[in-house]
């Protein structure tokens, strides 16, 4: 990849960062796009990061997704009555407000979302097995630095009990 050069000839780091950074975004793109090839007829982009928020915060009212996921609660409604229909969610009477219903995974839901992150996790320890050690070190030291200036909390460990972070509604300043 060409370094782009200033008027002055130096080369311009934050643009080097800047195409490369750009360019790793549709690789992950594209494996994001890959893991969801297996359920895409069941489930939209849309739907499952709705499905990732379900179950990163468990039962959870519509406004509060609608928030999440930064969309009008009227589209939060339309999402999940797709995901109802397709036994992905159900509802539920809130018990500590019987006025208020939650939101929640079913089962296949939870395994959805299991599924779709797994294979993500394999293709891209795939791709890291292409690399030397060094740069794995290398990477590591530099997607962490970039996930933390972007406000993005680190994923759990593989196997860890603890669900992925939105990382969706990030404040980037």
């Amino acid at each position: 990849m060409p370094v782009h050069e200033t008027t002055a000839g130096t080369m311009d780091d934050g643009e080097a960062v800047t195409r490369a950074v750009l360019t790793a975004s549709r690789l992950l793109v594209a494996v994001s796009a890959r893991s969801l090839a297996a359920v895409e007829e069941r489930v939209t982009l849309p739907q499952f990061r709705m499905l990732v928020a379900l179950s990163t915060r468990g039962a959870t009212k519509l406004v509060t997704l609608a928030e999440l996921l930064q969309v009008a609660p009227s589209t939060a409604m339309r999402m999940v009555d797709r995901l109802i229909a397709a036994g992905l969610a159900d509802r539920q009477t809130n018990p500590g407000n019987r006025r208020e219903t939650l939101l929640r995974l079913t089962e296949e839901g939870s395994r959805t979302v299991e599924d779709v992150t797994a294979r993500r996790r394999a293709e891209i320890a795939t791709i890291v097995e292409h690399l030397r050690p060094t740069q794995r070190l290398a990477l590591i030291e530099a997607l962490n630095a970039f996930n933390k200036a972007g406000g993005e909390p680190p994923a759990p460990v593989l196997d860890h009990p603890e669900p992925y972070p939105l990382g969706w509604a990030v404040d980037v300043r």
